[in-house]
């Protein structure tokens, strides 16, 4: 789900190396039909999904000649995960639109590799209950959460505190006085990290941050208050673990996605990888700080989020992807976005113990707001 994306392309790429090893079956996209028409052509998957449905009869019309059938709209999307030939789904869709199609196939049985943090975000309770419930692995594909996945292999309960790194943005360093006009174009230039514009701009915010720490406590099951982020600007330290005794594990190596999802793929072996190898020599000085979260506040936002629970994350997150839609259209600033998330979050009816339709209505609303 989400094969035109950062995340999507790169899984392909994983595949397109170990055609021994593993067949597509379905790609499913949002609107990017020429790039999944393409892919359609290389990969000779079962189905393709797309989920714009005026882009339907292009696609269709391309793949007329080959045995690939076509479908289009949200609902298909959601549909598709119950094919019974699908052995695991790479949930890659960005923001809340993962949710209805990741939780189908859950309920269907398929192990999910999940790079749809605001799954987790928004649901996290109806998701993790129904996981558990079918017996389903969920396998983090988020750098931070395999990292955080494989320091805890082979390890019980005496988890202490989760160490989230986050390389700090583009902005590392910078007070607000200084990022009152930053334009689109400097937000997008990530220092380490070649990501969607989405994802870019909530790690530049450090939203992005505060959405794997509520995605890390529903995955690990620890609480929010034992999450602590460290900006590390080489992201070379994935992410880290301390134990009840004071040691700490640590997942290295370089900033690439290919390998944590490979990682998700094959788990619990470990294949041969293409990718070149972290070379201490380049990277003689790591280094560590607290996050600013006075310059940065849609982290604490995050944090404010999870610690009322309820349908609030599920507000935070509908405010911020509004947002950030509005500073792509430039309609917004870069630091009016925090103020758009925290006063949706101020305004929003509270449900303590919201249902699928709760969230799924809230989500509308706030959006509407």
């Amino acid at each position: 789900m989400g094969s035109t994306g950062s995340i999507g392309t790169q899984t392909l790429n994983v595949v397109r190396r170990h055609r021994d090893r593993f067949a597509v079956e379905v790609l499913c996209a949002g609107s990017n039909a020429a790039l999944l028409i393409e892919q359609a052509l290389e990969f000779d998957p079962n189905a393709v999904v797309i989920a714009d449905e005026s882009k339907y009869a292009q696609v269709r019309e391309a793949l007329k000649d080959s045995n690939v059938k076509v479908f289009a709209g949200k609902t298909a999307m959601a549909d598709v995960m119950e094919m019974e030939s699908i052995d695991i789904v790479v949930a890659a869709i960005v923001g809340f639109a993962g949710l209805k199609p990741t939780l189908r196939a859950i309920e269907h049985g398929k192990p999910v590799a999940l790079a749809n943090k605001e799954t987790m975000v928004v649901a996290g309770a109806i998701v993790t209950e129904a996981a558990l419930r079918h017996h389903v692995p969920i396998l983090p594909v988020d750098s931070e959460h395999s990292a955080i996945f494989q320091c805890l292999v082979g390890e019980g309960s005496e988890v202490d505190k989760i160490l989230l790194t986050a390389s700090g943005g583009p902005f590392r360093g910078k007070k607000r006085e200084q990022l009152t006009g930053v334009t689109l174009e400097q937000t997008l230039k990530h220092p380490n990290w070649s990501m969607g514009r989405k994802v870019t701009i909530d790690s530049a915010t450090l939203m992005n941050k505060g959405l794997e720490v509520i995605e890390a406590k529903w995955l690990f099951g620890v609480e929010a208050t034992d999450i602590e982020v460290v900006v590390h600007p080489q992201s070379v330290v994935h992410s880290m673990v301390q134990f009840r005794d004071g040691s700490i594990k640590a997942q290295m190596g370089l900033p690439t996605m290919e390998t944590p999802i490979q990682y998700a793929l094959t788990y619990p072996e470990r294949i041969e990888s293409h990718l070149p190898r972290l070379d201490f020599a380049n990277y003689p000085n790591l280094t560590f700080e607290k996050p600013d979260r006075d310059t940065f506040r849609c982290l604490d936002l995050a944090y404010r989020a999870i610690a009322q629970g309820g349908n609030m994350p599920c507000v935070m997150n509908a405010a911020n992807e509004v947002a950030v839609q509005r500073f792509i259209d430039g309609k917004i600033g870069f630091l009016d976005i925090a103020d758009y998330v925290e006063a949706a979050m101020q305004r929003a009816t509270f449900i303590a113990k919201p249902s699928l339709d709760d969230l799924l209505q809230t989500d509308k609303t706030v959006r509407n707001q």
